[in-house]
């Protein structure tokens, strides 16, 4: 019995090498392209997840002039500030993101497909 009070009472955590492999693999910062249906034939494509020292105005007027279509800044308690635009621009923003230099082919992911 003596020894396995011992062996409980013990300072050993199990879970130590799995939170910490977990904290290294969150490292990698992911930018969520997103469709949404509205009605008919209406959309929105979304993009959240982009760093926040870019301006989201300026990307988001430079959007808006390559594709002709509207959209706008949403700040989402969430998410934080994402790109909302019309229609279903998934391959368009994923192109200009990665030509613009913002992002890393890599590191976005399209939703949808």
């Amino acid at each position: 019995m003596s020894e396995l009070d011992v062996q409980i009472s013990s300072a050993f955590d199990p879970f130590a090498e799995a939170n910490a492999e977990d904290s290294s693999a969150g490292t990698k910062e992911y930018v969520h392209v997103r469709t949404q249906q509205r009605n008919g034939r209406k959309s929105l494509t979304t993009v959240q997840g982009l760093k926040k020292e870019f301006s989201y105005n300026k990307i988001l007027k430079d959007l808006k002039k390559e594709f002709c279509c509207n959209g706008t800044v949403v700040q989402d308690p969430e998410l934080g500030q994402v790109i909302q635009l019309q229609g279903d621009q998934r391959k368009n923003v994923s192109t200009f993101l990665v030509q613009a230099g913002i992002v890393k082919k890599e590191n976005i992911k399209i939703h949808g497909f």
